[in-house]
């Protein structure tokens, strides 16, 4: 007769690292970064209205898409990203509205929290849960994950807009982030 060895596949890793990492804190004279796709336009429109909000604040704000992963553009995918990481203070990533999505966003989170980084994932209510459960198969249990409502980039962009500023003020809880007077930074 066989002997077999059946994992538990809920199991933690020893590894794992539960806490969320630094509070982005005051975003004055920081650079914060959005990591973007090419799938989810209602990202778009939500980043770049949180992106102005964050300038008007005094942080300075830069935008990286992800494209290809695998091959050869994959590989300077990987090598760009690494350098957007390294110039950034602050790490925003979406979009995890999908399976493949929801992977590549963890994924890409755990990168820029590793690397010493504020840190927020942002989801769709529908991938909240599997987001969480990416995080902590990568070591990351703790990993800040802001929910947004599902469906998202079915809507018009007249209708994402008012969602993306009714999750403003959570989206910097969720950071740990403030937004403090320019006044204040000088």
């Amino acid at each position: 007769m066989a002997v077999g060895l059946v994992l538990d596949p809920t199991a933690r890793r020893e590894d794992d690292i539960a806490h969320a990492g630094p509070d982005a804190g005051s975003l004055v004279g920081k650079r914060v970064g959005f990591r973007l796709d090419r799938m989810w336009r209602a990202w778009d429109w939500i980043s770049e209205l949180w992106a102005e909000k964050f300038r008007e604040a005094g942080a300075e704000v830069v935008f990286w898409r992800s494209a290809g992963r695998t091959g050869d553009e994959g590989e300077r995918c990987e090598r760009e990203y690494q350098a957007f990481i390294e110039s950034i203070d602050v790490a925003v990533v979406g979009l995890a509205n999908c399976g493949s999505c929801t992977g590549w966003t963890v994924r890409d989170a755990i990168t820029a929290a590793n690397a010493g980084l504020p840190t927020t994932a942002i989801a769709t209510a529908n991938f909240e849960t599997f987001a969480h459960e990416i995080a902590a198969r990568g070591g990351r249990s703790g990993l800040r994950v802001h929910v947004l409502p599902y469906p998202l980039n079915e809507q018009l962009k007249q209708d994402v807009l008012p969602i993306g500023e009714a999750h403003f003020e959570g989206v910097l809880r969720t950071m740990g982030a403030s937004l403090a007077a320019r006044e204040k930074a000088a």
